[in-house]
């Protein structure tokens, strides 16, 4: 709801308006929301030039705040609520409605999980405005890359994992296996030997 107190004569008093456009897209594999937004606002009556963005399904509600207009104009892009970037700004570390747990990425209610149902939002300045919005299609390119498999310590574990199919490719049985490996070559050159010494018998 618009809120605002302006005195004016002859009907000169142009109301402000909120135009804008939103849409929610994957870039490298994480859940961005790009957003434009402008505001006419002739007469200057608005109070404020913060651009907020407002979740609800009737129950949760999320604000984010996109930032401030200048010009009357923003644009720019905004991670999906529950979703998480490592500090190079580009690499996904989290996705809404999924956690890494005990090593998997799985499916949960947390995590603003219900903002993926959403069909619309609020583009909140003073006035309001309703826009359509939709979570990016879950797919390969916008998900946790795959079960047990993932960022943070996932990457820690599959590291792991490689290291030790590594090691299982090469000799590693310490003493024992040394030993037990010459004792088998020395009893094949025995065996060798009496084979050779019945044959010329």
């Amino acid at each position: 709801m618009s809120h605002w107190s302006v005195s004016y004569v002859d009907g000169s008093f142009i109301e402000p308006t909120l135009t804008g456009s939103l849409a929610g897209e994957c870039v490298t594999n994480a859940p961005w929301i790009v957003y434009d937004v402008v505001l006419n606002d002739p007469d200057g009556v608005v109070a404020t030039d913060l651009v907020s963005l407002v979740f609800t399904d009737g129950t949760n509600t999320e604000t984010i705040e996109l930032g401030t207009l200048v010009d009357g104009k923003l644009s720019g892009k905004a991670l999906w609520p529950g979703a998480t970037v490592a500090e190079d700004g580009v690499t996904p570390t989290g996705w809404p409605g999924w956690a890494f747990v005990d090593g998997e990425w799985v499916v949960t209610d947390e995590n603003f999980a219900w903002t993926r149902d959403l069909t619309e939002v609020t583009l909140v300045v003073n006035p309001e405005l309703t826009v359509d919005l939709a979570y990016p299609a879950v797919t390969l390119d916008c998900a946790p890359p795959s079960t047990g498999s993932g960022t943070g310590n996932a990457s820690t574990t599959a590291t792991s994992t490689a290291a030790t199919g590594l090691a299982a490719t090469g000799f590693d049985g310490g003493p024992i296996g040394i030993v037990a490996a010459l004792l088998a070559v020395a009893g094949l050159a025995l065996l060798a030997v009496t084979w050779v010494r019945r044959r010329r018998a």
